[in-house]
């Protein structure tokens, strides 16, 4: 019988679409869960630690820029590394390395006091830990998302960190005034390790990586390289590299600004600025939600991503000028918008980048992203020494509308073709 003579019942049915929630992505959900509800609550208690000991936001934008240090330096030793060998082994050490250090630090704080040089010291080696976690989770997390269901999977992973921050950061104010700061710290290592455990089950299909006659340093400067010729092709990635190192260098640069903003100014308190910051949250939770359920097509999302940069720094500009429930709101636009293009651009740089060379190409970005937030954390720090806190603000969303015109509109032709063939 001739297939066109088939009836509609024996014609063969087309191919499902897979189903997102495997079981090792399940398990990976899990973990960053756990990993990502201690580092919130940690992180919010020691930005407000570090201001109250020291009064002072250069110090507190020194312990930023010293943080950030090993996110330029590590991944630029290990990503060849990494991209030769098991990367989940990376990445449970990884975090089980981290879950060890956090709780030996609440220990001391408990029992040693404060100190700001030695906590740089401590603070230096976390980050260095932290910069191989990061490295690791980027690279793994496209391998345990299903073919075809990548942006699905990038708003989850939105979903995750934005719902979370919603619970954990109320939380970790009431917490930082009753429990402490040790304590805090004591619980986020115990949360890291237990995400280590899980990340032990999950299941990851390691491709056989490209064997080499060179070993050492030879076949690492090979590696390095070969990262370098392909980035210097692709002039739509670097563009977006270069507007995402800016973009979240003024991040960090005027995050210290804001809490001593909160702190200093009249009616205004670290209470305030926790729900300040979950009102950002649940915009990125709705932002996150549109995205699971939306499927946006490819040759809108260029448009789409640029529009939210803009309008992103336009609120970042006017933010503290606002009275306290426009700032509400503002953050609230910021992060809806936000989170719809972090998953569009997520889900298509990490398809573009050929899967052998992930860890380096992710390192080379982390690179750019890390000595950009280096640099803004200080000198926005500085500046909020002798400025203005709302005019520092300001003076940094304008450098945003500025970074997006030139690293992602003038080369909008080579960043559309990343959105636009990435799957």
């Amino acid at each position: 019988m001739s297939t066109e003579s088939q009836s509609p019942d024996m014609r063969p049915s087309p191919d499902p679409q897979p189903s997102l929630w495997t079981r090792d992505f399940t398990l990976i959900t899990l973990a960053t869960i756990l990993g990502a509800a201690g580092a919130i609550a940690g992180d919010f208690a020691l930005s407000f630690f570090v201001f109250d000991e020291t009064g002072s936001t250069l110090a507190s934008a020194l312990v930023i820029a010293i943080q950030l240090v090993p996110h330029i330096l590590v991944p630029l030793a290990v990503s060849p590394i990494m991209d030769r060998l098991p990367r989940k082994a990376f990445l449970i050490a990884g975090d089980m390395a981290c879950g060890i250090a956090y709780a030996a630090l609440g220990v001391w704080l408990a029992f040693a006091g404060f100190s700001y040089v030695g906590y740089l010291a401590i603070s230096l080696m976390l980050a260095c830990l932290g910069a191989v976690d990061e490295l690791a989770w980027t690279s793994i997390y496209p391998e345990v998302i299903p073919q075809s269901a990548e942006q699905k999977g990038y708003a989850v992973s939105g979903m995750l960190y934005t719902t979370l921050a919603i619970v954990m950061m109320p939380f970790a104010a009431v917490l930082l005034d009753t429990i402490g700061v040790p304590r805090l710290l004591m619980a986020q290592g115990a949360l890291a390790i237990a995400a280590a455990l899980i990340e032990s089950l999950v299941h990851v299909e390691e491709h056989e990586r490209e064997r080499s006659e060179q070993e050492g340093f030879a076949q690492w400067l090979a590696d390095i390289t070969e990262t370098v010729s392909w980035l210097k092709d692709e002039r739509g990635m670097r563009g977006l590299f270069g507007y995402m190192a800016v973009s979240n260098g003024l991040y960090t640069g005027f995050s210290p600004i804001l809490i001593a903003f909160f702190r200093t100014t009249p009616g205004l308190s670290a209470a305030m600025y926790a729900f300040y910051s979950v009102a950002e949250f649940v915009g990125r939770t709705i932002g996150s939600t549109i995205q699971y359920q939306v499927e946006i097509p490819r040759e809108r999302r260029f448009g789409l991503c640029f529009l939210v940069y803009v309008v992103y720094d336009l609120m970042d500009a006017c933010l503290l000028w606002l009275p306290y429930p426009l700032m509400l709101a503002n953050r609230a636009t910021v992060g809806f918008l936000g989170a719809n293009s972090l998953v569009l651009r997520e889900s298509a740089m990490q398809r573009y980048i050929p899967e052998r060379m992930r860890s380096r190409v992710n390192a080379f970005s982390g690179i750019y992203i890390a000595a950009a937030c280096c640099a803004f954390s200080l000198l926005v720090g500085a500046l909020g020494e002798v400025l203005d806190y709302r005019v520092c603000v300001t003076l940094c969303g304008i450098t945003g509308i500025l970074a997006s015109l030139f690293f992602v509109w003038h080369r909008r032709t080579d960043v559309r073709r990343v959105f636009e063939t990435a799957e």
